[in-house]
């Protein structure tokens, strides 16, 4: 096959290959591992049995052979012509099958010596047998079954036994009496001639099967005829080309589960090493996850390649946040180590007036960054925060709370109705998200903040707009970053919108900003709860 045939294939199989879970395969594999030995064997018995049976129905058709040459040449037999019309009536083929079982049927003690009998033999049977015998001779030589003919009250007429009788045998007594039967017997002069005979049930057994003669709907006589099955071993020999097949299919099965698992668990999770040792050392990607891999190990790629992108933005966060944090520290350091530097040389010559004035600076300063560093806390609280389970919280109370709070600064309008659904985030931080954004908006100017709500299946959306300057549309992008601000001096740190969203997605909630006509509009987006209810 060419290289792009291979490919060609490649790509087929990945397209086709079915998504299985981990446990599917390895459950698999160790479940065909199990079976194994248990196949073996069963797959013994059975073609052991199938040995057994193959006997059975040759020695089935000699007799059926012998038997209808025995009905054609007796003495006084009526033989109705056959006609296309007789062969399709229903009922004229009545095959008798093979149907001996080692599993079940029962094993008879060896056939005995025919004990001798007060009768004599009869006169027409030992006349057929006289026509008979050179057929049986030449079949027996054939076939080394051992074929015995008996008169209508089982005396022997020809083999081991002669004029003896045989009646009481079980086959015998079925076959007299019209039907065919077929026994299994120890055979008593078994000698094991191979090394693991021991493992045929068979090898010390013998096939019996007798067949009625059947003259003018009359039996009158027996063929029976036995014969020792053919030998597992000498069986596996002469059928070795289908069992060299059927080992060679079990391999390509074995073969087939080893690309399985070599596609399924270890090549993926070699490349996902391989792709971890890169990502630890600051470069590589994370490849996507391999169509053969087992559910489990695409999940894994896809949590991984999660944990990459979080672990590398949080890199990227952390590395912006302490450049801003030292220039955030760096301004009023600045301004308190001059400050200080001035008092110490020109302390003595300076006017009471200026000397107040550097220390007012200092304390201004010093001021900024206390409320740098708290600002700060807050943050790395907010980033901290973990959701809180079987919270329920009236939207309306917390809004109506606030506007009463804040109203002497602001104008603030309410405009959501007082049977809100529940929301699944903690009042306080609703409390301080809404109290960040009203003050934002009192602090760029705006007189009036509308608070309005929009109901959705599975969240609330609760609109904060006012009537300031709004928001230029080159800062809209870099609004939520941390420290960054339009205030600057006004003593802004530019954290407010970073601890209010940071708080938010703790508890699965989110803030944006929406579109406005006019001044700033915020969404605060609001999951419900698991099962949500009416205030």
């Amino acid at each position: 096959m060419t290289s792009a045939g291979v490919e060609r294939l490649r790509g087929f199989v990945r397209a086709h290959w079915p998504a299985m879970r981990l446990r599917t395969i390895l459950l698999s594999v160790l479940l065909f591992a199990a079976l194994l030995p248990g196949l073996g064997a069963i797959f013994l018995r059975v073609y052991e049995n199938t040995l057994v049976r193959q006997t059975e129905a040759e020695l089935i058709a000699q007799t059926a052979a012998i038997s209808a040459t025995a009905e054609a040449i007796w003495p006084g037999a009526v033989h109705l012509p056959v006609t296309p019309e007789l062969r399709r009536k229903p009922g004229y083929y009545v095959p008798f099958p093979a149907t001996i079982d080692l599993r079940s049927d029962p094993v008879l003690p060896p056939r005995p010596a025919a004990p001798a009998s007060a009768r004599t033999a009869d006169p027409q049977a030992l006349a057929v047998m006289e026509k008979l015998n050179p057929i049986i001779e030449e079949t027996s030589r054939t076939t080394l079954a051992s074929l015995t003919v008996l008169d209508r009250h089982g005396i022997v007429l020809r083999g081991e036994g002669f004029g003896g009788s045989w009646a009481d045998l079980p086959e015998v007594v079925t076959a007299l009496s019209g039907r065919p039967a077929t026994v299994l017997r120890r055979n008593a002069a078994y000698q094991p001639r191979y090394s693991f005979e021991w493992l045929s049930r068979a090898s010390a057994l013998r096939i019996h099967h007798a067949r009625p003669v059947v003259v003018n709907g009359k039996v009158e006589g027996v063929i029976l005829t036995s014969r020792s099955p053919r030998a597992l071993f000498k069986g596996i020999y002469q059928d070795r080309g289908k069992i060299v097949f059927g080992i060679v299919a079990i391999l390509g099965l074995l073969t087939v589960l080893a690309v399985v698992i070599s596609r399924g668990i270890a090549r993926p999770i070699e490349r996902l090493r391989r792709a971890t040792r890169d990502v630890s050392f600051g470069g590589g990607t994370v490849p996507p996850p391999p169509p053969t891999a087992a559910v489990e190990i695409r999940d894994l790629y896809e949590d991984f390649g999660r944990m990459a992108e979080a672990v590398d933005r949080r890199s990227r966060y952390l590395r912006d946040f302490a450049a801003a944090v030292s220039h955030e520290f760096k301004t009023p350091l600045a301004g308190i180590r001059g400050a200080v530097e001035l008092l110490q040389d020109h302390a003595d010559d300076m006017e009471p007036a200026q000397r107040e004035r550097f220390l007012a600076n200092i304390g201004d300063d010093a001021r900024r960054l206390s409320d740098l560093v708290s600002r700060l806390m807050d943050l790395a609280r907010a980033d901290m925060a973990r959701p809180e389970a079987g919270v329920a919280t009236n939207l309306y109370d917390v809004t109506r709370r606030i506007a009463d709070a804040l109203g002497n600064a602001l104008a603030i309008q309410t405009g959501l109705p007082a049977r809100l659904p529940l929301v699944a985030v903690p009042e306080a931080t609703l409390e301080m998200v809404l109290t960040i954004l009203l003050e934002n908006s009192r602090q760029i100017g705006a007189t009036t903040v509308t608070l309005t709500a929009e109901e959705h299946p599975d969240r609330i959306v609760l609109n904060v707009c006012d009537n300031g300057p709004g928001v230029a549309e080159g800062d809209a992008h870099r609004l939520f970053e941390p420290f960054f601000t339009t205030r600057r001096s006004e003593g802004g740190a530019g954290l407010g919108l970073s601890i209010a969203r940071s708080l938010l997605r703790a508890n699965h909630a989110d803030l944006d900003l929406a579109d406005s006509l006019q001044g700033a509009c915020f969404a605060v987006i609001l999951p419900l709860p698991e099962a949500p209810a009416r205030a």
